[in-house]
């Protein structure tokens, strides 16, 4: 990556919370968010927002009338995107491109419309508009007054991450000079549940730790679902007054052999993170936050990219999905929150009962990995330094 983009900001709403405080003081805490809830008679664990956040974002229906029926994926992100761009300093009518996606999008809203059509026959007027994906990006630019693009997509469990390598490559073509980007979902719903249950790769054990992300010695998946939205602020070269920097973005899609599966290498997560690297030695990759959902295969397979590309001289290894289980389209930028979390506390976050979570010496560059249904990875490297 020829040229780094700077990191302005980034927020987020998750089982954590909203403010960086009490985020990174979830994160110095070794408990899990996880609650076990009656999804209509499947019972599962979440990892659902705090209740005096969620009632404080439903708060914003009551703003504008146009708010009123949006779905909560909505909702989310535009709650994150204000928090984010006061944070970075800059102002409602800004040019600002927009690119939050979903894996899942307006998903309860879907559910609701489509109850009543099978119930009476007949859809409602807002079916269509209110569970298109683009409302994300839309209304937060509606919100913010910005004045595009706004784009929302799916990519899977991978959106956030190809979220941010689209602001990345606007910005550097010059064709913006500023960037929101990141993910959001709203996935807890009963009908989301039972297609993961479906799958056989959510987590059943009654234990301390129900999602074993990063345990190489499970013997069963242990995937929980979690619910939030998170977005980072980005402006184009280095700025001075940047909390980190984009110094390396790679991605990568390898071909199949079933709709769910990836590679026992993880061939994807091996060539994504090559050209994230690009040309940093392995020795100046401190860390990595790894996508490791907490299903046998997808964990193992990514600790084996990694050891295919730094041998047995590992980086620390890390992910937050034991503690706020996987956010499916909004896990990528969570993800990054918690690496720059660690680079600006100097702290790693350890996954308490791995042996492969090793602190390190020190923290200059964290790579954060990424993939999603369709075989695609994502790697962003973030550092302290531009470089």
């Amino acid at each position: 990556m020829k040229t780094p983009v700077s990191i302005m900001s980034f927020a987020s709403v998750s089982s954590l919370g909203a403010t960086p405080e009490e985020i990174w003081k979830a994160y110095k805490n070794s408990a899990h968010t996880f609650k076990k809830h009656d999804f209509e008679g499947l019972f599962a664990y979440a990892a659902f927002l705090p209740k005096e956040l969620k009632e404080e974002i439903k708060l914003l229906r009551q703003e504008k009338p146009s708010f009123k029926d949006v779905d909560d994926s909505v909702l989310y992100a535009i709650k994150a995107s204000r928090m984010a761009i006061e944070k970075a300093n800059w102002k409602n009518g800004d040019a600002i491109g927009i690119n939050i996606g979903s894996s899942r999008g307006a998903t309860a809203s879907f559910e609701k419309y489509y109850g009543k059509f099978l119930a009476d026959g007949q859809a409602e007027t807002l079916a269509s508009p209110s569970t298109t994906l683009g409302n994300i990006s839309s209304w937060v630019a509606q919100d913010l007054k910005s004045s595009g693009p706004e784009i929302s997509h799916s990519v899977t469990c991978s959106t956030a991450l190809h979220a941010i390598l689209n602001g990345v490559a606007w910005l550097n073509s010059g064709m913006a000079q500023r960037f929101l980007a990141g993910g959001s979902e709203a996935s807890l719903t009963p009908f989301t549940v039972a297609q993961v249950q479906a799958m056989k790769i959510s987590a059943r054990d009654e234990q301390d730790y129900p999602c074993q992300a990063l345990n190489l010695e499970k013997k069963q998946n242990s995937m929980i679902l979690g619910e939030g939205a998170s977005v980072i602020t980005m402006e184009a070269g280095i700025n001075e007054n940047a909390v980190a920097f984009i110094t390396g973005v790679g991605y990568a899609t390898e071909e199949l052999t079933h709709p769910v599966s990836i590679s026992a290498n993880g061939d994807a997560f091996q060539r994504s993170m090559k050209m994230a690297i690009g040309e940093y030695s392995l020795d100046e990759i401190d860390a990595i936050v790894m996508h490791a959902p907490g299903t046998i295969k997808g964990d193992l397979s990514e600790v084996n990219a990694i050891k295919a590309i730094f041998g047995e001289d590992l980086p620390a290894l890390t992910t937050n999905k034991w503690k706020i289980g996987h956010t499916y389209g909004a896990s990528g930028t969570l993800s990054l929150e918690l690496a720059l979390l660690m680079l600006q506390h100097q702290d790693f976050i350890p996954v308490p009962f791995s042996k492969l979570s090793k602190a390190p010496q020190k923290l200059r560059s964290i790579l954060v990995n990424a993939v999603g249904f369709g075989g695609n990875a994502v790697s962003i490297l973030v550092s302290l330094s531009g470089k």
